[in-house]
Order: C-alpha cells, then sequence, then structure tokens
C-alpha cells in the first residue's frame, strides 16, 4: 500500500505529468526550463510532421500534374471516375427507380444548354438509328413511328450537374421499347425480348444532335432503364425548341448532361462512345 505522505512528496516526472494531461498542484507545476523543453520538443516534432506532410502533398501533386490526360483530366483521376463509374453500374440494378412526384409539382425546367441547338430543323427532321449487326445502314424514323410505340408519362426530377434541378412530368417511349420493336440492339439482329442486357446485346448507345456537336455516352443497362425515355412532351404540351423539340432523351437516373437535346441520331455499339462532357473532364458514368 502507497504511503499518502510518499506519493504526496513524490515529484511527478514532467513528461509523465504532460501526457497523462492532469490537472497539476500548484506545488507540481513544471519548472520554467522543463516546460520550454516540453514545449520546443513538441513544437520540432509537429513542425516536422506537418513539413513532411506536405511535401508529400506538394510532390504527390506535382506527379498528378505532369501525367498525361485522358479526356481532359490527367489519367490517374480518369482511372479514379471510371473505377466508380463501373462499382455504381454494378451496384444500380434495373429495378432502382429515380423518385417520382405529382403532376402538380411540376414546373417548367431552366432552359440550359445550347449546344447542338443552333441551326432551327426543318419538317424534314427524323431519327437516324444505326443497329449493331449493320451499322452501316441505318433505319429512319419519324417522330410518328416514336409516337407509335407505347405512350409513357412519369413525373421525375431533372437534376443538373450546376446544381439546381425541377421537377418536370415527361411524355414520350422507352429506349427499351424501341429496341423491343426493331432488331437493332443486338448482335443476332433479332428483337430484343428482355430490357436486361445479355451477351447479344450492345454495350453501349450513343445519342448526338442532328448537327453532331453534342454528343452522349450511355452504358446499356441505362439506356434500358424503365426510365430513359424518348420524350417529345413536356408538362402537357409538345416539346418547344429550346427544351429540345421535336425529340429529346431524358434518363432521370443520371444529372442532365446525359439528357440530350433534339435528338437525331442513336447509335447501339459494343465500343464505348464518345462523350461531350466526359471528354471535357467530367464523369462518363453521371449517375444520381
Amino acid at each position: 500500500m502507497t504511503d499518502p505522505r510518499t506519493a504526496e512528496n513524490k515529484k511527478l516526472d514532467p513528461e509523465e505529468s504532460y501526457q497523462s494531461n492532469q490537472v497539476l498542484n500548484p506545488d507540481d507545476w513544471l519548472p520554467e526550463e522543463d516546460a520550454k523543453r516540453l514545449t520546443s520538443r513538441t513544437s520540432r516534432r509537429g513542425f516536422l510532421i506537418a513539413a513532411g506532410a506536405g511535401i508529400a502533398a506538394v510532390s504527390g501533386w506535382q506527379w498528378l500534374r505532369t501525367r498525361p490526360n485522358d479526356d481532359g483530366i490527367p489519367w490517374p483521376l480518369r482511372k479514379v471516375l471510371n473505377l466508380n463509374g463501373n462499382v455504381a453500374g454494378a451496384l444500380s440494378p434495373l429495378s432502382r427507380l429515380s423518385p417520382e412526384y405529382s403532376k402538380s409539382q411540376a414546373r417548367m425546367p431552366r432552359a440550359n444548354g445550347t449546344i447542338g441547338l443552333e441551326n432551327e430543323l426543318g419538317i424534314d427532321w427524323a431519327l437516324n438509328v444505326f443497329g449493331l449487326t449493320d451499322p452501316a445502314k441505318p433505319i429512319t424514323l419519324s417522330l410518328s413511328d416514336i409516337q407509335a410505340l407505347p405512350r409513357v408519362e412519369m413525373v421525375t426530377r431533372l437534376c443538373c450537374i450546376e446544381g439546381w434541378s425541377e421537377v418536370v412530368h415527361w411524355a414520350g417511349a422507352r429506349v427499351s421499347d424501341l429496341a423491343a420493336r426493331f432488331p437493332l440492339a443486338t448482335a443476332d439482329a433479332r428483337l430484343l425480348s428482355s430490357p436486361h442486357p445479355n451477351i447479344n446485346t450492345a454495350a453501349y448507345l450513343s445519342a448526338m444532335t442532328p448537327d453532331g456537336e453534342y454528343f452522349v455516352g450511355l452504358d446499356m443497362k441505362s439506356a434500358l432503364h424503365p426510365q430513359t425515355l424518348l420524350c417529345y412532351e413536356m408538362n402537357g404540351q409538345p416539346l418547344e425548341p429550346i427544351h429540345g423539340a421535336p425529340l429529346r432523351l431524358t434518363v432521370p437516373v443520371k444529372y442532365g448532361i446525359k439528357s440530350l437535346k433534339c435528338v437525331g441520331a442513336l447509335r447501339f455499339t459494343n465500343q464505348r462512345p464518345p462523350d461531350y462532357w466526359a471528354m471535357r473532364g467530367y464523369d462518363y458514368y453521371a449517375g444520381l
């Protein structure tokens, strides 16, 4: 058993007192020389750690900046973005739907982005769809052909990558219904009998404006998602030119940069197609 008198008279080791963080009695205060020694030791250690971390961070940043670019950003960053997209795609089943809202909540979204909309379209607009088996011979569809497919309405949120969003009431035809009606999305020229991609299904869908100025790429799972539509109506009215008339792509599970306005061509392909904003440093997957 410790003698209280011994404990009372025992002087705490300065280092031990400092590390234990206990409240010291006035009689146990460190001598000034010990306090300066401990403060100096801690300051030197902290400075060395901070300096080492700073040098490592600057060196890492300099190394990253000098890596060759891959679609507008250093290739290590592109690798990370692609990995994130692959993981997100693998974990996102077709059954994962974007939330839907009541029609009364729908509003007209901001007219954001006019790339590919500069030229006025005449009455000769048509949708050229390039299939997987014979990519050199597209089929040409009119707006009436698209409207003849099963009509789908949904009220979903359009989310811009800039940070704003708006609830919109859409009407159009599913891309999966287009693939089920025309033998375009499969390697054996058969109709797509299921919205679930299989070994014979194209890996990607490319969409572009009539002038080719704006273009997006979608993995096939996203293209065949039940909420991915070729829309011809917005909030109960035919599309206006500024919003992509006469036909636009709407992909609620993606940021708005994938919802291409004024579709002029679709291409089913096994090669990952170029994507306008991905080529400028953005995420190719662009999922929500």
